[in-house]
């Protein structure tokens, strides 16, 4: 007779994992991630995977968005029997006819049984974008602010980014992760005759981060703020003391990476 954790085992391999690849306008959804009478990609997604495959399925995110923030790449996996048999690139076609206009499936692939869309990326990248003046196809995808701004000295300050690895005072309040602290990789502002775009990469992001240091950097851009005074925002480890979020529809999640070997030949 099987114990319980052999009768587990035998469970655990008649699954099969895959990842999804997936781009999504935020604009119509309160976010990634389901929320109780608001629509999200999360909800669209699985609805979409449970007709199609005939089983209940439930996605598994990368990560959460707040509304209205975008996705130019986004993870999320999900598993099946094992006896459930599909083509990646066929299920790929039938969800991007199933689904809203405004989420795209890029790729489907088979993962290793316990790869994970979170836990198993390296890093991720985020751009806010910033249009200086009136521009209706923008509205949706940026934040207009027609401040005249230094962007020479809002590079200065991001650069101080790198120095820190607690980032407490642009993190969301009363959050239930274990520690505050991430590696940024990348911090830079670059900006055309209408747009300035903000990048910035890290091993992980804490909630409302990046949305609280681009407030902030623009309170240095701004001259409200000096370089002294950035610095002092990150070591106060107090919310309060940095700038005021910006508004969510500017941000995107431009990339996620993920350690070689997690994908398999799907057979």
């Amino acid at each position: 007779m099987l114990t319980f954790g052999e009768n587990q085992k035998i469970l655990f391999k008649l699954k099969k994992r895959y990842f999804i690849r997936l781009s999504y306008k935020g604009t119509n959804y309160h976010g990634w991630q389901i929320q109780p009478n608001a629509s999200s990609v999360q909800e669209e997604l699985n609805k979409a995977l449970s007709t199609i495959l005939n089983q209940p399925i439930n996605v598994v995110g990368c990560g959460r968005t707040d509304t209205g923030v975008h996705a130019s790449d986004f993870m999320a996996h999900f598993e099946v029997d094992e006896n459930c048999r599909f083509d990646c690139e066929k299920l790929a076609f039938k969800l991007n006819r199933f689904l809203p206009h405004d989420i795209a499936i890029r790729e489907v692939f088979r993962v290793k049984a316990d790869a994970h869309t979170r836990f198993d990326a390296i890093s991720r990248t985020y751009y806010y974008k910033i249009t200086k003046h009136k521009n209706p196809f923008r509205m949706e995808s940026h934040w207009k602010n027609q401040h005249e701004l230094d962007v020479a000295e809002m590079n200065e300050a991001a650069k101080i980014l790198f120095e820190y690895i607690d980032f407490t005072s642009f993190s969301k309040l009363h959050t239930d992760v274990k520690t505050n602290n991430c590696r940024i990789a990348k911090a830079e502002w670059t900006e055309t005759d209408d747009e300035l775009v903000f990048k910035i990469k890290a091993d992980r992001f804490l909630r409302n981060m990046v949305r609280a240091i681009v407030g902030t950097l623009v309170e240095v851009g701004r001259g409200k703020m000096d370089l002294a005074g950035f610095r002092e925002v990150i070591e106060s480890r107090n919310r309060s003391n940095a700038g005021s979020s910006v508004p969510g529809h500017g941000l995107f999640l431009a990339k996620i990476e993920y350690p070689d070997g997690l994908r398999i030949e799907d057979v």
